[in-house]
């Protein structure tokens, strides 16, 4: 020590010192006495990794005290300082920046390190890494520094604090990174302009700083960003690292002063909101740090790793609930319609009658001659059963020999399906009469016969169908799907009921002509 002390003599003008991986003995002796001329440059001294072998034989600093007095910045970082004398910390009037980082300083050493009347005019003090573990003792052995603006007091394990605690007036920088902290409260200073909390595992943050311009909350547990409307001049946002799967355009506008967000290390759900909002926000390459290499989709699978600036989704995979429900609608809507139409047209009632066409198809064209059991089925409408019934029939099943008629109401079997009663009948007469008049085309049930009849009898090409007109009908009043109907009644004869006795004679010839033919 006495060999520094001369060097320090021989310096006058030294204005920094700086000592690195140094090892003292302990057993020098500050045997000097420093002039007013002498060394009143020197303002910087740093501290490195020094070791006092027998550092209890360490002579005290008297004699150097007005030297240490003009000093306005000391760094003595990882030499193991559990204790800065009271004495020694009033004698530095003039320091502005102190570095204790890496040492040993507890609870009750700062307290006395920090004594009234010392530091008077510290503006940054560095506590990083040491042994603190009382947030508010803390607070309370530091808040007479009136001038203390800036102070690093991260990786000391404090752990839960507590709701008040008295700081510094001026204090406008804290970082308590890596603290253990799992909850801030009110304990956090409302004068803050730079706050950091990182790696404390906080799962929110709703503090009130009302000046607060910077925040670091990387390393840390929050699915959100903070609420904007708690620290309204936000600038720069750091949520780097933490369990944010994307924000909004609500909250990302909300923070009108946010000049810099630090979002990157997130594991980002690639929704079509969160997609929409950053293809169209026009500040997000200015705003976000690290963008577009450090923001990577972690979902849906087929885009995991992909970056976020490159991901365009689809509208079918942007709006899938939407999507299926207007096909599930057009579906029902379709349905509904040809449900519908089906009822209005009758398809039901088609679509079994071609069923039972396609299967009449695979029979033989015409029933063996032992198996032809009538002379003719009549087909005719309900209305028009008084003339079927009471003239036709009894002429014709009394003349002699009697022709054996087949009609619905007398020779169809009970409960059998209509359509297989319709083809049985026609199958098993040698001919077919239709009886044709307004009401037998106007008539449902006759549309119907005459549609299968149409089906199996034309398409044969023969001329097993007898048409009788009861009344004058125009082949126009035919429905147009009866086409073949019409090209008959327009092509070939068809008997027609006179008004004159002597001509209905004539008719009832022609007929069982026709019959026996």
């Amino acid at each position: 020590m006495p060999e520094i002390a001369s060097i320090l003599e021989d310096m006058p003008k030294l204005v920094e010192v700086e000592l690195t991986d140094c090892r003292f003995l302990g057993t020098g002796r500050w045997e000097m006495q420093i002039q007013a001329k002498q060394s009143q440059t020197l303002r910087v001294l740093t501290i490195e990794k020094l070791s006092i072998e027998e550092f209890y034989l360490f002579t005290d600093l008297r004699d150097v005290e007005s030297l240490l007095s003009l000093l306005t910045k000391i760094t003595v970082q990882n030499t193991k300082v559990f204790l800065v004398p009271c004495s020694l910390s009033k004698h530095l009037q003039s320091l502005e920046y102190l570095d204790l980082s890496a040492n040993l300083l507890g609870d009750q050493s700062l307290e006395h390190s920090a004594c009234p009347g010392g530091w008077p005019s510290l503006q940054t003090l560095n506590l990083s890494q040491n042994s603190l573990s009382d947030l508010e003792m803390t607070s309370k052995s530091l808040s007479h520094l009136r001038k203390l603006i800036l102070l690093d007091i991260s990786r000391n394990n404090f752990g839960e604090i507590p709701d008040v605690c008295d700081w510094p007036k001026n204090l406008r920088y804290l970082n308590l990174s890596s603290t253990q902290i799992p909850k801030l409260t009110s304990c956090i200073p409302p004068t803050l302009e730079v706050l950091d909390v990182s790696a404390n595992n906080l799962k929110e943050f709703g503090l009130q700083l009302p000046f607060l311009k910077e925040l670091y909350l990387t390393k840390n547990q929050l699915k959100t960003l903070p609420g904007a409307a708690p620290i309204p001049n936000l600038v720069a946002l750091s949520v780097r690292r933490n369990k944010l799967n994307s924000f909004s355009r609500e909250e990302f506008e909300s923070f009108r002063k946010m000049e810099l967000l630090d979002a990157s290390g997130n594991n980002f759900i690639c929704s079509c909101e969160f997609l929409s909002f950053i293809h169209h926000e026009a500040r997000i390459a200015q705003v976000l740090v690290g963008w577009p290499d450090q923001y990577v989709c972690d979902s849906p699978l087929a885009v995991r790793g992909v970056q976020v600036g490159d991901v365009h989704l689809s509208l079918m995979e942007c709006h899938r609930s939407l999507v299926v429900s207007l096909i599930c609608v057009l579906v029902f809507l379709v349905i509904l319609i040809l449900v519908a139409v089906g009822y209005k047209f009758h398809a039901v009632w088609y679509l079994r009658m071609t069923w039972a066409w396609l299967q009449a198809k695979r029979k033989p064209k015409r029933a063996p001659p032992k198996d032809i059991c009538y002379d003719a089925f009549v087909s005719y409408s309900e209305n028009d059963s008084d003339w079927v019934e009471n003239i036709m029939v009894r002429e014709l099943e009394q003349a002699c020999p009697p022709f054996r008629l087949c009609l619905h109401k007398r020779d169809f079997v009970p409960g059998k399906w209509i359509v297989d009663n319709i083809i049985d009948s026609i199958e098993k007469s040698h001919k077919t009469l239709f009886v044709l008049s307004e009401h037998f085309v106007q008539s449902e049930w006759c549309k119907y016969e005459l549609d299968f009849s149409h089906f199996r009898l034309f398409d044969e090409n023969n001329d097993a169908a007898i048409l009788v007109l009861l009344e004058p009908i125009q082949s126009e009043a035919i429905p147009k799907r009866f086409c073949k109907l019409r090209k008959i009644m327009n092509t070939k004869t068809y008997l027609e009921w006179p008004p004159g006795e002597e001509q209905q004679e004539m008719f009832w010839f022609n007929l069982k002509i026709a019959l026996k033919s």
